[in-house]
């Protein structure tokens, strides 16, 4: 979780809504997975997946693959 009050970390992620988009306050939700040289390994945008659960055992399944 992240506080970006002035959404400088979601625009430079671009996760952050359109001035125009009826949510525009909040930035879409999107999850990313880091590696161990602090890279990004991927990203999961629940527009894609909006099941929590099916998020969490995903990202667990990548975790393990990673390791």
């Amino acid at each position: 979780m992240l506080s970006d009050p002035e959404r400088a970390v979601g625009a430079a992620y671009d996760v952050a809504r359109s001035a125009d988009h009826k949510a525009a306050a909040w930035a879409r939700r999107v999850s990313y997975l880091i590696d161990p040289d602090g890279l990004i390994a991927k990203s999961y945008d629940f527009r894609d997946s909006p099941d929590l659960s099916e998020h969490a055992q995903e990202v667990l399944d990548d975790i393990n693959n990673l390791s």
